[in-house]
């Protein structure tokens, strides 16, 4: 694996400081024109802490990101994975379910 870039580390360092399961944390990294895209995946029992009360802590993440970036003369982008069965696993099954539900 090649070495890891000062914003991933970071990213990696940050979230495995929070979570209850810190080898269940993946981070992976893609450039295009757009900039960075770090892409997060944590255990289904951490999504809660990652995210904090009302997005705050994603937020701060996000936030601390940025600065990472500017120092580093990046844009990054932090996209957080929905991990399998999160609690939102059935939602666009239940969203289905409604609009058949309201066919007459």
């Amino acid at each position: 694996m090649a070495t890891k870039d000062k914003d991933q580390e970071f990213l990696e360092i940050v979230v495995k400081a929070l979570v209850s399961n810190p080898n269940a944390v993946n981070v992976n990294r893609e450039v295009d024109e757009m900039g960075v895209l770090l892409t997060l995946d944590v255990d289904a029992t951490d999504m809660g802490t990652i995210i904090g009360r009302s997005g705050a802590t994603a937020k701060a993440i996000r936030t601390l990101l940025r600065v990472v970036g500017l120092r580093n003369s990046a844009r990054v982008n932090l996209k957080i994975n929905e991990p399998e069965g999160g609690k939102r696993a059935g939602a666009s099954e239940d969203v289905d379910k409604a609009m058949e539900d309201l066919k007459l």
